[in-house]
């Protein structure tokens, strides 16, 4: 439940307010009206004349710029089909980007059947106009929809879902559609999104041309992609009775242009949204323009072990960002330096040349594929993804600069719908964690055109951290708590997480030590009764909005607060080694704050012992503090492992506790998630 901003009344106080009785006898004023009207005037005129010798308004802290008016947008989307000969249409719904990159593989796909697609994002349009695609021939809209945290749109789909959910009315009879939907099997609300865009339009009387396909993350989202598209194509083909021509040639969106003498000040040089948005900071600040906040503490946590674990605290001071407890911090990292030399080393390129890559569609919206122009070592540090395992069509669309003819053979089989061909890119790309530089090393006849292959390659995405601190006891800073990821390949390289380590090296007062950040505002909320008791679960890093949410249950204390049982279970490997916080939350228990905290050292024994265990050790505790005493109940950290366990826990104790049966103890839990009383922030 998302606790509503508080809001103050200013109450007249009934001693200050006047009656007037009425008079017995009417007798003659002491003031004339003209009187009255000249004194009002003076008064007036005194009361001007004091008020314009004050002090103007101080400038705000940051400099406004001169902004050129925006360019009017299309957002008829039937308009722009019509104008320019397209039939089918993409809408994505998407958050880290790879929605996004379907719909641009669908809309390319069309080209090779003898149709013509566009991708577009249902934020940029009016989607009232979905009843008018009849009007185009043989026209279709697809859907990439991809399901965010507990079931929720996409940020860039939610006007589509409220549309989809609040127009009962609407006649939707001559609009044929398919979705292929996005999701991850170990989250709650698997590929929710997609299922509900698939059934509403249904409902609504839109026609499905073809099954809904539902994509997996947790297993293999890109061959799932690849087996639907493979089956979906045919099917559309014939439904319209169009040549199934399969044009396997590779179609180009975006021409280079190489910039000779333009002036630097022209060149983005990462930023993400306005050019020189970096040296001239101006709020809101969000997505497209995210705040450069100072590291002012950078610390290793745990005291010994392998691992690094670390906590960073960013200084937000003057920004006027605002955030809650539970909300996450979404920063954008650049690539190592190492690596994006390594490729312009491996593909014989000037890694400083000025570049723009131009969309030859000069219709569509996204004119291109990053900010431009820039540099080709901008793009491949700050904008492109050269770190995860290339998508299948990467590997297509590259083999053709492969001189080798078994490795363009191995190449096309890898992005081929075969069984072979799945196992091999499972194989060699996926599980040896292969990325870009990996496959260009290994395969040394592979020389594509470096603009090529950044025109193929996924946008860098903003990685999110659940925030480790509260806005009532720091309110000019936000705290991250996070695991540095490293490890070692089949291949025998070593893998860095792009983030993590970026953060590592973000020294305090040293050079490049700011984060470029905004804040992504989620569910994930203290109860609006701070006499409700809450439990919370986070073994790890998932420890992390606990911190935010004890600091605020602790100064709600020392407001003199009533504040109900705060109880923790904490989960690390070893009491010596990274029991992070010890401190912290040892002295949030010695001043009350915490009413409970327990904490399970998974390897100190013999038998492994996890979160999940303590729950079922004080099974009496809680079944009182949930069926009694109106808990809420918080899990964050891994979905796979850790959620389901701590899940199957609870429903265990329902059982045995609360003499329910297993369906009964499930549902029961469930009716907990939709009340808002069970809360999760887990990753996969």
């Amino acid at each position: 439940m998302v606790e509503p901003a508080s809001v103050i009344m200013a109450d007249m106080d009934p001693d200050t307010i006047t009656h007037t009785e009425p008079m017995v006898d009417e007798e003659e004023p002491l003031f004339s009206n003209l009187d009255l009207f000249l004194f009002s005037l003076i008064v007036g005129l005194v009361i001007y004349w004091f008020m314009s010798r004050q002090k103007p308004e101080p400038i705000p802290e940051f400099k406004k710029l001169d902004t050129p008016a925006p360019t009017s947008r299309e957002t008829s989307f039937i308009e722009k089909m019509k104008k320019t000969g397209k039939n089918i249409i993409v809408f994505y719904g998407s958050q880290t980007g790879t929605a996004e990159e379907f719909a641009n593989r669908l809309s390319k796909d069309a080209q090779r059947y003898g149709m013509k697609g566009m991708a577009a994002d249902p934020e940029e349009y009016n989607m009232g106009e979905l009843s008018r695609l009849s009007e185009i021939e043989n026209s279709l809209a697809i859907f990439c929809m991809a399901t965010y945290g507990e079931g929720d749109p996409t940020d860039n789909a939610q006007d589509l879902y409220d549309w989809l959910q609040e127009n009962d009315d609407e006649e939707l009879s001559g609009l044929n559609y398919t979705v292929f939907a996005l999701g991850n099997k170990t989250y709650e609300h698997y590929n929710a999104m997609g299922k509900y865009v698939d059934k509403r339009l249904e409902e609504l009387g839109a026609k499905r041309l073809f099954d809904l396909g539902l994509g997996d993350d947790d297993g293999n989202l890109e061959e799932d992609f690849v087996s639907w598209r493979e089956q979906f194509w045919p099917a559309i083909c014939e439904h319209f009775g169009v040549e199934a021509s399969g044009d396997e040639s590779s179609i180009r969106q975006y021409e280079l242009k190489v910039h000779t003498d333009l002036n630097m000040n022209k060149v983005y040089m990462g930023e993400i949204g306005r050019l020189k948005s970096f040296e001239v900071q101006k709020p809101p600040f969000d997505s497209k323009n995210p705040f450069l906040a100072p590291v002012t503490i950078n610390r290793r946590l745990n005291k010994a072990g392998d691992r690094h674990l670390m906590h960073l605290e960013l200084d937000i001071t003057g920004s006027k960002i605002r955030y809650e407890s539970g909300d996450h911090v979404a920063v954008f990292p650049t690539n190592d330096s190492g690596l994006v030399n390594r490729l312009g080393e491996v593909l014989g390129v000037d890694l400083d040349m000025v570049i723009s890559l131009n969309n030859l569609d000069e219709e569509s919206n996204k004119k291109h594929p990053f900010p431009c122009p820039t540099t080709y070592r901008t793009a491949l540090t700050h904008y492109l993804d050269i770190t995860n395992p290339p998508r299948t069509n990467v590997l297509y669309e590259l083999a053709q600069y492969a001189s080798d003819p078994k490795e363009q053979e191995n190449m096309r089989k890898m992005a081929s719908s075969s069984p072979e061909g799945k196992a091999l890119y499972q194989s060699w790309v996926l599980d040896s964690c292969r990325n870009i530089l990996a496959i260009l090393e290994d395969m040394p006849s592979l020389k594509p055109p470096v603009d090529h292959m950044c025109e193929l390659l996924p946008r860098l995405q903003a990685r999110y951290y659940s925030i480790a601190s509260s806005s009532k006891v720091h309110p000019n800073s936000i705290h991250i708590c996070a695991v540095v990821v490293e490890y070692k390949t089949k291949t025998g390289r070593v893998n860095k997480g792009v983030a993590t380590n970026w953060l590592k090296n973000k020294l305090v007062n040293g050079h490049k030590s700011t984060v470029p950040m905004y804040i992504r505002k989620s569910q994930f909320r203290l109860p609006f009764k701070a006499t409700n008791p809450v439990v919370m679960i986070g073994p790890g890093t998932g420890i992390a909005p606990f911190m935010g949410f004890i600091q605020e249950r602790g100064w709600l204390k020392q407001q003199g607060k009533e504040v109900g049982e705060t109880v923790l279970y904490f989960g690390c490997r070893y009491k010596n080694e990274d029991y992070i916080y010890q401190e912290e939350l040892e002295e949030a228990e010695n001043n009350k704050v915490l009413t409970q905290l327990n904490v399970a050292f998974s390897r100190d024994q013999e038998h492994k012992v996890y979160v999940q265990h303590l729950l079922k050790n004080n099974k009496e505790h809680l079944w009182k503090l949930i069926h009694s005493d109106n808990a809420h109940l918080y899990v964050c950290g891994d979905a796979s492992h850790m959620a389901k366990d701590v899940q199957t826990a609870f429903h265990e104790i329902a059982e045995e506790v609360g003499g329910m049966t297993r369906t009964q103890a499930t549902d029961y839990i469930k009716k907990l998630m939709t009340k808002g009383r069970y809360s999760q922030d887990v990753w996969s």
